[in-house]
């Protein structure tokens, strides 16, 4: 039987507890949050992760897109741009891409 996602919540959030620098687990517990469609408990997640660290490539699409749902589109192409300028400085040709054609459906 799968677990819900509220108690996969609780256990991210246990592990979360015992290493408060684990981005892995900080972006899935915000992923989880998205699908309770709990998105200032997501956005929260990500923000804090990204601050922390920056080069953590794969959340700022997530972010991203988070904010074009709610309707911010400046402060989504802003997370889009940060996280192409991070994605080409580590090199990750496949964020990237994502990140660019994410970018581009927005502003064209």
């Amino acid at each position: 039987m799968q677990p819900s996602t509220m108690e996969r919540i609780e256990k991210l959030k246990a592990f979360l507890s015992q290493n408060p620098a684990d981005s892995f687990v900080q972006h899935a517990l915000a992923l989880e949050y998205v699908k309770l469609n709990d998105d200032k408990s997501a956005k929260a997640q990500w923000e804090a992760l990204l601050a922390r660290e920056p080069d953590y490539v794969g959340s700022y699409y997530h972010l991203a897109k988070l904010l074009e749902r709610q309707g911010d589109k400046e402060s989504a192409i802003a997370v889009y741009e940060n996280g192409l300028q991070v994605a080409k400085k580590l090199g990750d040709r496949h964020a990237y891409s994502e990140l660019q054609a994410a970018y581009e459906d927005l502003i064209y």
